[in-house]
């Protein structure tokens, strides 16, 4: 699986930077970007796509609210030394993920919230995944089962899947959290009718997502969706 943003970052050059430190002190490895000392500071945690790692959506910092922390996190599933999964694809037909591997990895990120937000204190409903491909599914995948661990998701290029959509039924708890949702209109692996599909069942679940169609993007995230990610942070977070 190519990097996610591949075509955002030959748009937006940052110029060289030292390689950012991998820390391994949490449930999951991570990069940060973040004050250890600031307290009730909104924060953001990446996850990354089947088959990349902690790096490839870590950039995206430099475009976001500079008034967040950021951690980037690695999926615990080793494919080959440098990518990593959340979960295992099951078959050659849809793709639905594996069971077991959705509920080791999603206690796991969960985990990883709450000793983040004792390690860099604040409330979790400031706490923001922002998820790519299979990342955007572990998104829904946490929040929507524990909407009391976030705040929000923005659920990039992903689909709520079918083991998940199967198990929830309305419930008020969830109400309050905040949703994002981009899908390039070309998508080849993860296709748009996916992303619409996960804008229409979180209706039914009483949430009101934002939803972000991307004319001719295919499975990668644009400028203007990280634009679009940037207005939407700051407004849940002026």
């Amino acid at each position: 699986m190519f990097k996610a943003l591949a075509l955002f970052l030959l748009l937006v050059s940052s110029g060289l930077q030292a390689e950012p430190s991998l820390h391994t002190d949490l449930p999951l490895n991570y990069l940060a970007h973040a004050d250890e000392q600031a307290r009730n500071r909104p924060l953001v945690i990446f996850l990354h796509g089947s088959g990349s790692n902690e790096q490839d959506l870590f950039e995206l910092r430099d475009e976001l609210p500079k008034h967040y922390n950021y951690l980037s996190v690695r999926a615990p599933k080793v494919m080959e030394p440098g990518h990593y999964q959340w979960f295992a694809k099951k078959g050659e037909g849809a793709y639905d993920g594996d069971t077991s591997d959705l509920k080791a990895s999603g206690q796991m990120l969960l985990d990883f919230i709450e000793r983040a937000r004792a390690k860099y204190p604040t409330d979790a409903s400031n706490v923001y995944l922002v998820g790519f491909s299979q990342g955007a599914m572990m998104s829904y995948e946490v929040a929507l089962r524990h909407p009391e661990a976030v705040g929000g998701i923005a659920a990039m290029g992903g689909r709520v899947l079918p083991v998940l959509r199967s198990e929830l039924t309305p419930d008020e708890s969830r109400r309050a959290l905040a949703v994002f949702i981009g899908h390039g209109t070309v998508d080849s692996i993860i296709p748009y009718h996916d992303g619409t599909e996960a804008n229409t069942f979180l209706k039914t679940l009483a949430l009101e997502p934002e939803f972000h169609a991307y004319l001719g993007l295919g499975h990668s995230i644009s400028a203007q969706e990280v634009q679009d990610l940037r207005a939407w942070l700051e407004r849940l977070n002026p």
